[in-house]
């Protein structure tokens, strides 16, 4: 149905409201590099309109910290353009603040808790070796 594979993966060893923190940014990031994944506002039986959602399924996936910097190393070798949250963002409170912690490492040292990506299933599968379904 899609050419296109939407995957998550988050790093193995975080707490419940972190998955969930870093879930809803990352996919933030797809939404707003890939708006044509957007579908149209839903609409009750009421008349009651509900904001749009992805038209496309969203896998999550998990993974130990050597797997998801692989992850992270193969989407910039693939130069797949990903979302990216660091461990150190979860101290900061703010966009300006994230950004600043970001810009402090590099893909050698920053400690990744979470990636997004979409391309080509065959990429994506490639790019997530690894990483298993989220529990």
């Amino acid at each position: 149905m899609f050419d296109t594979k939407i995957a998550v993966v988050l790093r193995n060893n975080l707490a419940g409201w972190q998955k969930l923190n870093v879930t809803a940014f990352l996919m933030t990031g797809i939404a707003g590099g890939h708006p044509e994944i957007i579908g149209e506002p839903y609409k009750d039986r009421a008349g009651n309109l509900y904001n749009p959602l992805s038209i496309q399924p969203i896998i999550v996936l998990s993974a130990d910290e050597a797997t998801i910097s692989a992850i992270h190393r193969r989407a910039l070798d693939r130069e797949v353009t990903a979302s990216l949250f660091i461990e150190e963002m979860f101290a900061t409170g703010h966009d300006t603040a994230n950004r600043a912690v970001f810009a402090e490492f590099t893909p050698d040292d920053a400690k990744v808790v979470g990636i997004a990506v979409r391309a080509e299933k065959k990429i994506v599968d490639k790019i997530t070796k690894g990483a298993t379904m989220q529990q």
